[in-house]
C-alpha cells in the first residue's frame, strides 16, 4: 500500500541513510537520498518532495544552511533535522530557521515513522471542495484549516507547518489567554518540554507575517507574566 508521499533524505553517512530508506519504504513512501548537502538542496528545489529528513552536520552545505535558503525561497516543505546525540544544536535556532521537528541519533524505526506521519499530517491540506468549508475571518485576515491556507487583505501568506499549526490554535481559542505551556502542549505535545523560547519565536514569526505593525499587534496580543491572545481587531 502506498502514500504516494515523497521522502527526501540527506544524509552523508550511507549506512544510517540505508536503513531509513528501507523503512520507509516499508511504510509505504518513496523515497529520495543526496549524500551530501548540495546535492540534497538541489534535490529539494527540483523535485519538491512532501517532507525531507535532513540531517544536521554535511558535506558542502550543512542542514541549517540548507533549512535557512529554502525557506528564503518560499519552499514550505516540511522539515525534520536529524542530529547526532554529541552534536550541538539550538533547538531554537533550528526552529527559528524554519525547521518543523528534530531526532536526535539513533532513533528507533517505529519513531522516525510515527514522527514522519504527525508532521505530514500537520501540513496535509483538502483539496477537495465537497470537505468541510470551516474557516475563520477577522478583519482583514483568512485562515482556511483545511486547506493550510490564510490570505492578509486577500494576498495568500506563507508559513511553516508549525507556525501555521500555531495560528490555527490560537484562532480557534479566540478571546483565551493561553500560557506558553498550553501552547508548548497544545502545537509541540511531546518536545521541548519546558522550553518555551520556542513558542515566543512562532509567535514573533506569525507577528511578521499577520500584523500590519509588529510591535503594535492587532491580532495577537502579550498577556505580561502569562502567555498570548488572540483577539478579533475593533474596528
Amino acid at each position: 500500500m502506498t502514500s504516494n508521499k515523497t521522502i527526501l533524505i540527506v544524509e552523508d553517512e550511507t549506512s544510517i541513510a540505508t536503513l531509513i530508506k528501507y523503512n520507509l519504504e516499508r511504510a509505504g513512501y518513496d523515497v529520495l537520498v543526496a549524500n551530501d548537502g548540495k546535492e540534497g538542496f538541489e534535490l529539494a528545489l527540483n523535485e519538491s518532495p512532501d517532507l525531507i529528513l535532513l540531517d544536521l552536520m554535511l558535506p558542502s552545505m550543512d542542514g541549517m544552511e540548507i533549512c535557512k535558503e529554502l525557506r528564503r525561497q518560499k519552499k514550505n516543505i516540511p522539515i525534520i533535522m536529524l542530529t547526532a546525540r554529541d552534536e550541538e544544536f539550538d533547538k531554537v535556532l533550528g526552529l527559528e530557521l524554519g525547521a518543523d521537528d528534530y531526532m536526535t541519533k539513533p532513533f528507533s524505526p517505529r519513531e522516525l515513522i510515527a514522527r514522519v506521519k504527525a508532521v505530514l499530517r500537520r501540513f496535509q491540506s483538502v483539496p477537495h471542495e465537497q470537505e468541510k468549508r470551516k474557516y475563520y475571518q477577522f478583519g482583514n485576515l483568512e485562515v482556511y484549516p483545511e486547506r493550510f491556507e490564510a490570505f492578509l487583505d486577500k494576498i495568500p501568506l506563507e508559513f511553516t507547518p508549525k507556525e501555521f499549526e500555531l495560528l490555527v490554535y490560537l484562532v480557534e481559542n479566540k478571546n483565551r489567554v493561553l500560557t506558553r505551556e498550553q501552547l508548548l502542549s497544545a502545537v509541540w505535545n511531546y518536545d521541548f518540554v519546558g522550553d518555551t523560547r520556542i513558542v515566543d519565536v512562532h509567535i514573533s514569526h506569525l507577528r511578521d507575517k499577520i500584523e500590519e505593525n509588529s510591535r503594535k499587534p492587532k491580532f495577537i496580543k502579550t498577556i505580561r507574566g502569562i502567555g498570548y491572545k488572540f483577539e478579533e481587531p475593533k474596528l
